[in-house]
């Protein structure tokens, strides 16, 4: 990250309780030092500067790690810039972009519904080695099919309605879309060092292999706390695994294949709430950012929890008093908005605050409920070292 310094400050001066956080680094440090998490970092920012970097475990401050679904905040706010320039619409029809995508009873699906996953094709295939072929991966759109009605039910889509994202990207742009998220996004806010997506060859030797540790979670444990097991997906462990192929990290998935420092994440946040990075020209104007983290999945809900989708234009906004099923902590205002990854990583910032928090792990712990509770818990702690 260029300047590295001028993005830092103290704690105190960005208004942050020092024992506080010292509480939420010793619930990362636990978590580390017990073996569930083999490496770490979090970093909390205020003001668009840094009051809190540290990396944990078998990792440096240098260190990259995979955020998985994170990055569809990253490829969001990319197609944000085609929204605010007026060459993208979300309410026009996905197929005006691309046609080949309106067959099979897709024609009705919008732009839209690609960012609050209501689109309706959750589990479409998309082996991510296949997008260097451009008449493969349209034959691949052309042959998906809505599992229901486009807009009529939420379903988180993990990957499938990114790759469409990225395809309305290059056909608006005529850039890599790879190129353009670097060029629009990454390079004027300063993180194109330390936020990578298609994992050039010199960021190679400074990411954090991806590994599983613990054991899963039972049906028993489930229905004690009266939750059904989870619909099989495309998130599987090898899926996650396959995140260490140099090859496959080259892709960039535009759903799941961003890598980056805790602290660039919690910068990257400070921007959607700024506009800017520090001294930096402006990225993204006010009206954008409010349009972009306007609610936009109306009463639907999580088929697996049952709470509010509370689904933005790419991100998730937090909501009422049941935001920790969306991995935000009981302290966070109503008003946070971020995304989280499929090993607990997340990404969030709180305009009541200014505060923006960052984790990133390379431990994908099995045990979904106690990594979800890991999630929910830093936050709670990150969200309380203001006020």
């Amino acid at each position: 990250m260029p300047d590295k310094e001028f993005f830092r400050a103290s704690p105190q001066d960005l208004g942050c309780s020092r024992d506080r956080l010292d509480i939420l680094r010793q619930r990362v440090r636990r978590d580390v030092e017990s073996g569930l998490l083999p490496a770490a970092q979090l970093a909390v920012a205020r003001d668009g500067r840094i009051g809190w970097f540290e990396t944990f475990g078998n990792a440096d401050d240098d260190t990259l790690f995979c955020v998985f679904s994170c990055t569809k905040a990253l490829i969001s706010s990319a197609a944000w810039l085609l929204v605010e320039s007026g060459q993208l619409v979300p309410a026009e029809r996905v197929s005006e972009v691309i046609p080949e995508f309106g067959t099979n009873g897709k024609q009705g699906v919008l732009v839209e519904h690609l960012f609050t996953h209501l689109a309706g094709f959750p589990h479409a295939p998309f082996g991510a080695l296949g997008w260097s072929d451009r008449e493969l991966r349209c034959r691949r759109f052309a042959s998906w099919r809505l599992n229901w009605p486009e807009g009529s039910r939420f379903e988180y889509h993990p990957s499938s309605s990114m790759w469409v994202v990225a395809e309305i990207l290059e056909r608006k742009t005529g850039m890599d879309f790879r190129e353009f998220v670097r060029a629009r996004v990454l390079e004027p806010l300063g993180l194109s060092d330390d936020f990578v997506l298609g994992n050039p060859e010199d960021s190679v030797r400074r990411v954090a292999e991806v590994v599983h540790t613990g054991t899963g979670i039972t049906r028993e444990e489930l229905q004690r706390i009266g939750l059904e097991e989870p619909p099989a997906t495309a998130i599987t462990e090898e899926a996650i695994l396959s995140l260490n192929d140099p090859c496959v990290r080259a892709v960039g998935i535009p759903g799941a294949g961003g890598i980056c420092t805790a602290a660039a994440l919690a910068l990257f946040y400070q921007a959607l709430l700024h506009g800017r990075s520090l001294g930096r020209p402006r990225v993204w104007s006010d009206e954008t950012l409010s349009g972009a983290r306007r609610v936009r999945s109306g009463e639907l809900r999580d088929p697996q929890f049952g709470t509010h989708a509370n689904r933005a234009l790419g991100v998730v906004v937090a909501g009422d008093q049941d935001r920790n099923w969306r991995g935000f902590g009981h302290t966070n205002s109503s008003e946070a908005f971020g995304h989280g990854g499929a090993g607990g990583q997340i990404g969030w910032a709180d305009p009541r605050t200014g505060v923006s928090f960052a984790f990133c792990t390379n431990g994908h712990d099995r045990h979904s409920i106690r990594q979800g509770a890991r999630t929910v818990s830093l936050s709670t702690k990150a969200a309380s070292l203001v006020g």
